[in-house]
C-alpha cells in the first residue's frame, strides 16, 4: 500500500491507497477539493460537515447523471448496432437475390444458346432437305423431259 499526503480545507491528512494508484488519488482528491471550495465560496462557511455533505451530494449528483447518460449512450449504441445488423442482413440478402437473379440468367443464357444452336441446325438440315428435294424434283423433271 502507498501513502499519500494530501491538503483539505486547509488541514494535512494521509491517505493510503494500491500502489500505483497514487497520482489518479491525488486528482481525485484535487476535484474534490476544487468542488468543495466552490461551494465555499458561493454559499459561505455553514461548517465543514455540512459543505463536506453537500459536496458530497453535489459529486453523487454529478456521478448519477455521468451514469445516466451513460447508460443512454450504451442503448444508443445497441439500438445503433441493432440496425446495423438489420442493415448488414439486408445487404447481405439483397447480395444473395442478385446472385441467384444472376445464376439464373447464366441459365437461361446458356439454354438460350442451346436453343439458338439446335434451331440452327435444324434450320440448316431443313434447308439441307429442302435443297435435295428441289434437286430431285429438278432431276425428275429433267429425266422426265428427256425420256
Amino acid at each position: 500500500m502507498a501513502n499519500v499526503s494530501i491538503k483539505f480545507n486547509g488541514k494535512e491528512f494521509l491517505l493510503s491507497c494500491d500502489d500505483g494508484q497514487e497520482e489518479h488519488l491525488e486528482e481525485l482528491l484535487i476535484q474534490i477539493n476544487k468542488k468543495f471550495n466552490e461551494l465555499k465560496n458561493d454559499l459561505g462557511n455553514l461548517g465543514e460537515n455540512k459543505l463536506l455533505l453537500i459536496t458530497a451530494v453535489k459529486v453523487m449528483d454529478e456521478y448519477h447523471e455521468t451514469k445516466k447518460k451513460v447508460e443512454q449512450k450504451k442503448a444508443e449504441l445497441r439500438d445503433l448496432s441493432n440496425k446495423f445488423r438489420e442493415l448488414k442482413n439486408l445487404v447481405y440478402d439483397y447480395r444473395d437475390k442478385k446472385e441467384n437473379e444472376i445464376k439464373d440468367l447464366n441459365e437461361r443464357q446458356v439454354n438460350l444458346k442451346l436453343d439458338i444452336e439446335t434451331n440452327q441446325k435444324n434450320y440448316e438440315k431443313l434447308i439441307d432437305q429442302a435443297a435435295d428435294e428441289i434437286s430431285n424434283f429438278v432431276d425428275n423433271a429433267n429425266s422426265d423431259k428427256l425420256s
